[in-house]
């Protein structure tokens, strides 16, 4: 007999059939299952699945496993482990126990994984390959043809929505969590909602993995690969009901999804759609997006990857110079000559420290410095360009305002002595003492790349570099914290002069003056083994 579901062939469907006459599915010789009341459900574009009634199976064991998945149209899948000839398999079957609607007919029968049976007697059944599927009109003519002109994520989602509606689907919410690498935050969650114009943007920190609405949520299931999530509000979904179906129902809500959008580097996000329609989605309606979320998640990909990049080059290099490399001066050679304050601040006694504290105390301290002086730099317009060893190096481009690029440079010197100051009153071990010196010039220096062919490092070259490490340098030996340049101290009526220094590899004298700061005396230099990195920088 000639079985065939009639699939329409413009949208996603399925079709459940019974099998005429005794059907059998065979391992290896042996009868798996003989039923008949056998169904075969064809479903858009996937092979024909064979399901047996649960009691028709002849397996000599059959033990749940710990395994869900989720299918958006078909509902919660438990999968179990398969005995047969003392050969065990495991998560080899699969049966929905609480089918949705449109599945209703297979709850309680079950299915084997693809290759699980090696043969099947279908009597005089006839099981036809599945259709191609053909999804066209107004939302793939938009794919192909408009979406690649969008500019944003924010606006791509505005409009995916809107083209969706526009073909039916009753969508109240729309949401995607794209996932990022970032030290600080987890990834960017984009919200749609009916009537509001604009998506709300929020960016989780790394944390929300540990949270438990996380660790409850389909967000986390559908992200580590287990499926989609389907859930009918009002349903009974057993032990896989997540919290959140309770939130949504209370703001009317009918009808869930959560589907993968997987990227190309094998990150698994996540799209949801929520409705408040009395029916719930359609097949129809979730088989249109199920079909378009590839080349939705390629669009996303891409802006998430221009993201991705963005965030690393700040994360790595800074803003202002991330974005100089993200423009395209990528070339060994490219940069700019400009006027700038530069800014060498180094931790004070480091080889005392790290011998006193150890080797993980020190590396936490370090890094409490290092965030100290990057956010103090960073609030008063300039940028930290690298961290070399226990250093800090930071510029503060003038632009057309000289003066300004200097006070903001004087600013940024007195903000960092202060926090110091403050962390060391508040920390209990004396040994935990946090102090630096810093040297502050300002002058003409290159702005732009250097290195080797394969190995570039976006930087300032030039004499004001040299000099800021090295008055540095002079502030660590005699026991002043910050030391600058004699055109900087005409912003700085309490610098007290130091008088022309002569500098290590600097030809001339440089007039030179101290800033005071909240301590009144800096702790003398710690002797024996160097803890500066002017050498290895700029000797």
């Amino acid at each position: 007999m000639n079985v065939r579901a009639d699939i329409t062939e413009a949208f996603y469907g399925i079709e459940i059939e019974p099998l005429h006459g005794r059907v059998s599915a065979y391992r290896n010789g042996k009868v798996l299952a003989s039923s008949t009341r056998a169904k075969v459900m064809y479903e858009t574009r996937l092979p024909a699945a064979i399901y047996f009634p649960r009691e028709d199976l002849s397996l000599c064991d059959c033990a749940t496993s710990d395994l869900q998945t989720f299918c958006p149209f078909k509902g919660t899948a438990q999968h179990l482990d398969a005995t047969i000839g003392g050969e065990t398999v495991k998560n080899a079957v699969w049966s929905y126990t609480h089918a949705l609607p449109d599945a209703a007919e297979i709850e309680g029968h079950v299915a084997f994984m693809p290759g699980y049976v090696t043969d099947f007697d279908l009597g005089e059944n006839v099981i036809h390959p599945p259709a191609g599927g053909n999804l066209a009109g107004e939302m793939v003519d938009w794919l192909l043809r408009d979406a690649s002109r969008v500019t944003t994520p924010e606006e791509l989602i505005i409009q995916l929505a809107s083209k969706l509606q526009a073909t039916g689907v009753p969508l109240s919410r729309l949401a995607v969590m794209i996932w990022s690498l970032h030290p600080m935050i987890a990834g960017r969650r984009y919200l749609w909602r009916r009537g509001i114009d604009e998506v709300d943007v929020v960016a989780p920190s790394n944390d929300i993995h540990n949270q438990p609405e996380y660790l409850a949520s389909p967000l986390r299931h559908v992200s580590n690969g287990l499926g989609g999530v389907r859930q009918k509000i009002g349903m009974n979904h057993g032990d896989a009901s997540f919290p959140v179906i309770e939130d949504l129902r209370a703001m009317g809500a009918t009808d869930y999804v959560a589907m993968p959008l997987p990227f190309s580097d094998g990150r698994i996000n996540v799209l949801t759609l929520t409705t408040d329609h009395p029916d719930g989605f359609s097949t129809s309606d979730l088989g249109l997006i199920f079909e378009i979320s590839p080349v939705l998640s390629r669009y996303l990909e891409v802006f998430n990857l221009r993201g991705t990049a963005q965030s690393l080059l700040e994360t790595y290099v800074g803003k202002r110079t991330g974005a100089r490399v993200l423009g395209g001066e990528i070339r060994r050679g490219d940069g700019d000559e400009i006027d700038a304050a530069i800014m060498f601040c180094d931790l004070r006694s480091s080889t005392a420290l790290e011998e006193t504290l150890g080797r993980a105390a020190y590396i936490e301290l370090l890094n409490s410095f290092f965030d100290t002086v990057s956010t103090q730099v960073t609030s008063a317009g300039g940028e930290v360009l690298k961290f070399i060893g226990d250093a800090v190096l930071a510029v503060f481009p003038a632009g057309d305002d000289t003066d300004q690029a200097r006070d903001q440079a004087l600013a940024a010197a007195r903000a960092i002595a202060t926090e110091l100051d403050r962390l060391a009153e508040n920390t209990d071990d004396i040994a935990h003492h946090y102090d630096c010196a810093i040297g502050i010039a300002f002058g003409q220096v290159t702005y732009g790349n250097v290195g080797s062919r394969e190995r570039l490092d976006f930087t300032v070259i030039g004499q004001p570099a040299n000099i800021a490490a090295r008055l540095a340098d002079y502030g660590k030996s005699a026991g002043e914290r910050i030391v600058i340049t004699g055109d900087l101290a005409r912003g700085a009526p309490d610098a007290r002069p130091l008088g022309a220094l002569r500098l290590h590899n600097v030809s001339d004298d440089v007039d030179s003056y101290a800033l005071s700061s909240l301590r009144d005396t800096a702790p003398p230099p710690v002797t024996g083994r160097p803890d500066s990195v002017a050498e290895h920088l700029f000797g």
